[in-house]
């Protein structure tokens, strides 16, 4: 008798969806730049930003559903085709998930705006940090070229919050 075994979950899930939780998190750092510290509706930062990150992984993945059929000639909608549209934009509307969150709690008074602010773009600097590192160990199996692709990756999602506050 065999006995099944929990599948060792390890790097993969997260490498398959590295492109969409990249792009997510530089996507949020940027709609961040652009809000208001001092919302006129407590809510508003929270569905300005879900509600943008919402609309670019639909559009993303509509084009996607289009572009494949014209290339490939296969019809477009097809449970298939669907699932492989979303599968491959969806993790930017994860990543956008816990800053909506934060911003809620703002909108509750649980946090001032600024604290929900600056804890979303931690959080989306870790992901590039995180992921960041990964390509580099990735790449060469190397600590130097981790470090380095952590702080690469890490040091533009910095930048993209530092940018908030210079422009305001």
């Amino acid at each position: 008798m065999r006995i099944a075994h929990a599948a060792h979950l390890g790097w993969q899930p997260l490498e398959k969806r590295a492109f969409g939780l990249i792009y997510g998190a530089i996507l949020v750092l940027s709609l961040l730049m652009a809000l208001g510290d001092t919302p006129e509706a407590p809510f508003e930062p929270a569905l300005v930003l879900f509600g943008s990150v919402l609309a670019v992984t639909l559009v993303r993945s509509f084009a996607a559903l289009l572009s494949h059929a014209m290339e490939t000639g296969e019809r477009m909608l097809t449970l298939k085709a669907v699932q492989s549209a979303w599968s491959n934009n969806h993790p930017m509307l994860i990543v956008a998930n816990a800053p909506t969150a934060l911003f809620i709690a703002g909108g509750l008074e649980w946090l001032t705006m600024q604290t929900a602010t600056m804890l979303s773009q931690a959080f989306c600097v870790a992901i590039l940090i995180v992921l960041g590192a990964r390509v580099g160990w990735v790449i060469n199996h190397s600590c130097w070229l981790a470090f380095g692709g952590a702080l690469f990756a890490g040091g533009l999602g910095s930048g993209l919050a530092a940018l908030k506050y210079a422009i305001q």
